[in-house]
């Protein structure tokens, strides 16, 4: 078996254990379940690449009672449809539109960049805008507390006393 066959077996077969079918799959992340199937066969033809086929597997996983950003680890690994570089994506672009492409991968090698660094890529993210100052923060808390206040035209609560 390959490390792609293998990969999928253990997931229909986790999926199978815990009595969860395609069908119930398929109502809670709005995959298809021809697709679905297919995917168990490992036949990804019909499947997005890029974003859109770690998103599915990131559902499937969480679906299925699977840590879904080890899943899609795993999957970005072994299938090019999940493959975070977007480089052929841009020469493809470059293509269409004649032009050479510039385009450089932040890892040469997305297998080699550690899992940490994948995880926390998006509090990194965050990391790089600048600190909100006082005055910004003092302007956040005003605009929540008028949201806070109730309108003037509701009626006030009058308590009832129980004698």
């Amino acid at each position: 078996m390959t490390p792609q066959e293998t990969f999928i077996a253990r997931l229909r077969r986790h999926r199978e254990r815990n009595h969860i079918s395609l069908d119930a799959i398929g109502a809670q992340t709005r995959i298809k379940r021809e697709q679905l199937e297919a995917f168990e066969r490992g036949d990804l033809e019909a499947w997005p690449r890029g974003i859109y086929a770690r998103a599915w597997v990131r559902a499937y996983a969480s679906v299925i009672g699977l840590d879904p950003i080890d899943t899609v680890d795993e999957f970005c690994k072994l299938f090019p449809h999940g493959d975070r570089r977007a480089q052929g994506t841009f020469r493809d672009f470059a293509a269409i539109i004649a032009q050479p492409t510039g385009y450089q991968d932040e890892f040469e090698n997305a297998s080699d960049a550690p899992d940490e660094e994948r995880r926390t890529a998006s509090a990194q993210v965050n990391m790089l805008a600048p600190p909100p100052t006082v005055r910004e923060q003092f302007q956040r808390l005003v605009r929540s507390l008028l949201n806070l206040r109730p309108s003037r035209s509701a009626r006030p609560v009058r308590s009832m006393r129980m004698n």
